[in-house]
Parts: C-alpha cells; sequence; structure tokens
C-alpha cells in the first residue's frame, strides 16, 4: 500500500489536530468543519487510505457526540470500507451506539456483539453504560 508523502500527511494531522481540540472543547461543527478539510485532501481512491479510515472514524465519533446519529451511521459505514476499520473494536462501538440512538437495535446489536468480542466489557466503561446493557439483553 502506498503511504501519503510527508508534507500532504503533516497537513492531514494538523487539520485532525485542530478538529480533535475542537471535539474536546465540545465544539462539534468546527470539529468536523477540520476533519473534512483534512478528508478533502486524501487522494483519491480515498478508501485506499488508512488516513481515510481514521478521519472518517473522528467525523463519526463527533457525530455520535454531537447527537446526529444518522450522520455518524453513514461516516462510520463508509470508515468500515477503508485500511484497518473491520476489526476495529472502537469503530463498532461507534458505529453501533449510533445504530442504537436511531433505532436499529437488529444493527446495534451487532455492532456491539463485535466490540464486546473484541475488547469485553472494557470497551463500554466510558459510555453510558444503557449500550452494555442493551447488548446484554441480546446475548
Amino acid at each position: 500500500m502506498s503511504e501519503l508523502n510527508d508534507a500532504l500527511y503533516a497537513e492531514i494531522q494538523g487539520l485532525c489536530r485542530l478538529g480533535d481540540e475542537q471535539a474536546e472543547a465540545g465544539n462539534y461543527p468546527a470539529a468536523l468543519k477540520e476533519y473534512w478539510r483534512a478528508f478533502d485532501l486524501v487522494p483519491e481512491p480515498k478508501t485506499s487510505w488508512e488516513a481515510t479510515t481514521w478521519i472518517l472514524v473522528a467525523i463519526g465519533d463527533a457525530n455520535f457526540l454531537g447527537k446526529d446519529y444518522q450522520a455518524g451511521i453513514d461516516n462510520l459505514s463508509s470508515a468500515m470500507h477503508c485500511p484497518g476499520a473491520i476489526g476495529n473494536p472502537f469503530i463498532h462501538l461507534r458505529l453501533g451506539q449510533c445504530q442504537f440512538e436511531a433505532g436499529n437495535t437488529t444493527r446495534a446489536a451487532d455492532e456491539l456483539m463485535r466490540a464486546y468480542a473484541l475488547e469485553g466489557e472494557d470497551i463500554f466503561e466510558e459510555d453510558d453504560p444503557k449500550y452494555l446493557q442493551f447488548l446484554k439483553t441480546r446475548i
């Protein structure tokens, strides 16, 4: 797999850092703006680059935290087509949580089970206990 050149990689990382700072401050619209700017810099085909994976995950996480669950589903599902996404417990967790909040309980249970199978209960520790409680009703 090809790697991004150093200058482009540094620019993408810088934009993502700005996005992370905005997300940590709870300013999800500003975070999304920076993440999308980083996404736009990734060469085509975007699904060939690991950078796309973590940018889309950051976008999906900001969608989730900003309570835009359908956008979270869309962006995290897109991330699943990128390198290293399938089998990443955090991505499965966030996608499951978005599915849950959108009322897609079958898909939510599937994704949350994947996260649980990979990391156990620890993956649920920092989030609302309702997700683990829901999963336990499906096991």
